[in-house]
């Protein structure tokens, strides 16, 4: 049972409505996650802000993905392995390719160096060696990149722990760690995106 109370489109407070006016997000047909979240308008904004921001970064989706799934896996949640499973299905990856990327591998040598990277800075909370590092570096992998794959780690992080925290009720096909399939029977949201695919925030201008 969810130990926060999940907050939808006619229980929003003015802060809230503010920070989904610019967003396609709609509370009732979203993810529980994103709904149990919405008690801090503050966090959902942040966490709303930031995967609009990677999701138009050099990280192609299944990429991120296969991130998504590696860091569930060694985190040990349920929430995040059953939506992103859900997720990966949809961008076309296989379930072959998906639990190789929940063990931190991957038959392509490039998506092999991401998941071992991503790996070795979840368990070494970032102290990872030089070899870890230019190992990322010879698979082909700029700076840029090395910085969006630290980002997506550390937005999957939060999510991860968040969920745990919250107890949030899985509302995606249930995947548990270490199983190799989702439990069948599960109730699903309206909506199936483990991450949001919004709008990106106006800019600010200053008229003055």
């Amino acid at each position: 049972m969810s130990r926060l109370t999940p907050i939808q489109t006619n229980g929003a407070t003015s802060e809230l409505k503010r920070s989904l006016k610019n967003s396609r997000l709609k509370l009732d047909e979203a993810p529980r996650f994103l709904q149990d979240m919405a008690n801090s308008p503050a966090s959902l904004r942040a966490y709303i802000r930031a995967d609009a921001a990677l999701l138009r970064g050099q990280l192609k989706p299944r990429q991120r993905e296969q991130i998504a799934l590696a860091v569930a896996e060694i985190n040990g949640s349920s929430y995040n392995l059953s939506a992103h499973y859900d997720t990966g299905k949809s961008l076309g990856l296989t379930h072959h390719e998906m639990q190789l990327a929940r063990n931190a591998t991957a038959e392509d040598p490039k998506a092999q160096s991401m998941l071992r990277f991503t790996q070795a800075v979840v368990l070494q909370r970032g102290e990872i060696s030089d070899e870890d590092f230019q190992a990322l570096r010879k698979a082909g992998f700029t700076d840029a990149q090395t910085v969006e794959i630290v980002a997506n780690i550390a937005l999957n992080i939060f999510s991860n722990y968040f969920n745990s925290v919250a107890r949030t009720e899985v509302d995606f096909p249930l995947l548990q760690p270490g199983t190799d399939v989702p439990r069948v029977g599960i109730a699903q949201s309206k909506t199936r995106p483990a991450t949001l695919r919004v709008r990106p925030p106006k800019p600010h201008i200053n008229r003055k």
